[in-house]
């Protein structure tokens, strides 16, 4: 069975990285998959986020990353038997996560594993890093750099 690691990775954040890394070590197979979301504008197009996510997870055994621009349901069916795998970081991605697999299961049968966050990476989101590098300051420079891999231009 494949685990699907799938989010706009925009950009990649050490969270993302480690929920990979840790199905990875639950699943032979990992897909990383950038999805595409046509209504939002991306800090940075699709192949750079792919290549950012490549090379943060440069070294996985079984890990492939992929883009899709559809359904996450329907990049299940053509890769075959699938499970998707969602970080939590905390209640209210528990809340928004789980109503997402519900419908996941609905739609298209396929279903989600929760790995909750790796103690001291659950403050970290791709908007939190975004808006710490958009006003960086001296002071505030390692702390953004300890929640991107060095894949992520001006961690």
């Amino acid at each position: 069975m494949i685990a699907v690691c799938a989010g706009s990775f925009d950009p990649v954040t050490a969270g993302h990285v480690d929920v990979i890394t840790r199905a990875a070590a639950l699943f032979e197979r990992v897909v990383a998959l950038v999805a595409v979301n046509p209504a939002k504008a991306g800090r940075f197009a699709v192949a750079e986020r792919v290549a950012m996510l490549r090379d943060s997870l440069s070294g996985l055994d079984g890990v492939v990353v992929d883009s899709w621009d559809g359904l996450l349901v329907d990049y299940c069916r053509n890769a075959g038997p699938c499970v998707l795998v969602r970080g939590v970081r905390s209640g209210a991605d528990v809340a928004d996560e789980l109503r997402l697999s519900m419908m996941n299961a609905a739609v298209g049968g396929v279903e989600t594993v929760f790995l909750p966050t790796t103690s001291g990476l659950g403050h970290y989101s791709s908007t939190v890093l975004t808006e710490l590098n958009l006003h960086r300051t001296t002071g505030i420079s390692a702390q953004t750099a300890d929640g991107a891999p060095p894949a992520v231009p001006g961690r």
